[in-house]
């Protein structure tokens, strides 16, 4: 017997488990009690188990929604009958930065900072608390409660219990998959360190800045060299932006003269292929697809249709413009690619039935999407946060790439293409945005943005078919 056998069987009896995840999501949405809980993480395990032992998904879900109900309602009527000694109760007396940050969250967003507030981390077990603080009207809050906590539940409850259920196809993988799934994760660690070191490498104390400057000092030609390089509106060049130009468009010409020297899949691609094909985890084939139409045309149209809305009613325009631009023309440059190089997909379904395999167009425009998205809010954030936004878009770009191997319609020398072919863009863009001044972009209502987003996406998967 395994050790994750042994642990499933000494978990608690069906009954039980419901009153902890109801205890979990309470707790986890209480005030005061909240901000110190890992509930994602307590969560997912108790979900887990769930799923381990067949539990039905409705009871589950119920039992995480009427917790999560309970939790903001104690919250709210906390602070709505104690509104003077709040401040005084630990650790809300050691951290009142914690009460701060959610009383601004709730001026800006007003009734439905209570909705939107439950899928904001920091602000989450203040926000409802805030609220009866400041008297808002116990029947508003009610119906915002419940609204969110319907949503909430499914998105903190399925994942964990998707994966009690699939536990065991999880840990019969093909023999030969292990070390790939093994590789790509320390491939994402090892490429995250080498970004950091390399944007360290252009910081003021940064050896190649040090350099550049040496030389910009002490000839005439690196004088001009570093006046190419800089804005006209400042003194230093965008060196992290050249940088990644440089090494992303090298690797890009590199890798796309071993792909054409091939004609056809690499040794890698038809390996990984054989194996992918051995694989049956039930869900896999529909997640592939709802990422592959989440990341198509229409699917990249909804994604951004709200900010592009936004952009335009807060007539910021440039940023419009350079967003625009980006996305249109990492779609030129897949085009031409594909016309070009003339690789036929391991697997081409009926909407595909023109289209060719290298580079991948949904890796490549994720790249661009979301790392734009990620470069654009780093300028709105503090210096000590600003790698958050990189890993949020590394999130969201892996999965969608990888989707395209699990549906069979590109090989991984696509994949590896297109995302170089989009930091390119990426890099092109950044570029372009830093040679005049810009004013800030915030304050951006991005939850609902983001809300926005979802939802239309949704409706995209829902009805319309594949582009």
């Amino acid at each position: 017997m395994s050790i994750t056998d042994t642990l499933f069987q000494l978990a608690p009896p069906p009954g039980l488990l419901l009153l902890i995840i109801a205890a979990i999501a309470l707790v986890e949405s209480l005030a005061l009690v909240g901000l110190l809980v890992p509930g994602v993480v307590l969560m997912t395990a108790a979900a887990s188990l769930a799923g381990h032992q067949s539990l039905t998904v409705g009871p589950v879900l119920g039992a995480a929604f009427l917790g999560a109900v309970a939790g903001d309602g104690l919250s709210f009527l906390l602070g709505y009958t104690q509104r003077e000694r709040v401040t005084a109760l630990w650790p809300l007396s050691r951290h009142p930065e914690w009460l701060a940050r959610g009383a601004r969250f709730f001026q800006r967003h007003g009734p439905l900072s209570v909705f939107l507030g439950r899928f904001v981390g920091p602000v989450r077990p203040v926000v409802p608390l805030i609220a009866g603080m400041l008297r808002m009207s116990p029947r508003t809050f009610t119906w915002a409660n419940l609204g969110s906590a319907l949503l909430w539940a499914p998105a903190y409850v399925l994942p964990g219990y998707l994966l009690g259920r699939t536990w065991q196809q999880l840990l019969d993988l093909p023999e030969g998959l292990k070390p790939w799934l093994v590789a790509l994760g320390l491939l994402v660690v090892l490429l995250a360190v080498a970004f950091s070191w390399c944007r360290h490498l252009v910081t003021h104390d940064g050896l190649v800045y040090r350099g550049l400057a040496w030389l910009s000092r002490r000839t005439p030609l690196g004088r001009r060299f570093w006046r190419l390089l800089s804005p006209s509106h400042e003194e230093e060049p965008p060196l992290a932006s050249w940088l990644l130009l440089i090494l992303s468009l090298a690797a890009l010409s590199a890798w796309t003269l071993v792909v054409i020297h091939h004609d056809g899949p690499l040794a890698m691609d038809l390996r990984l292929a054989g194996l992918l094909e051995r694989l049956a985890l039930p869900g896999l084939a529909a997640f592939g697809s709802v990422m592959a139409e989440a990341g198509d045309l229409l699917g990249v149209l909804a994604l951004t249709l709200p900010w592009a809305a936004w952009l335009l009613w807060r007539r910021h325009l440039p940023a419009f413009w350079h967003i625009a631009g980006g996305l249109a023309g990492i779609a030129l440059l897949n085009t031409l690619l594909k016309a070009a190089i003339g690789r036929a997909r391991p697997h081409t379904p009926a909407h595909l039935a023109d289209s060719l395999s290298y580079p991948s167009a949904h890796t490549s425009t994720a790249v661009v999407l979301f790392g734009m998205a990620a470069a654009f809010a780093t300028r709105e954030l503090p210096h000590g946060r600003r790698f958050l936004a990189y890993w949020a878009a590394i999130a969201v770009i892996l999965p969608m790439a990888l989707s395209r191997l699990v549906i069979g319609v590109h090989w991984l020398s696509d994949l590896i293409g297109g995302a170089l072919l989009g930091l390119v863009v990426c890099a092109l863009v950044q570029l372009a945005w830093q040679r005049h001044p810009r004013p800030r972009l915030g304050p951006c209502p991005w939850h609902l943005l983001g809300v926005a987003s979802l939802v239309l996406v949704a409706a995209r998967i829902a009805w319309l078919p594949p582009a």
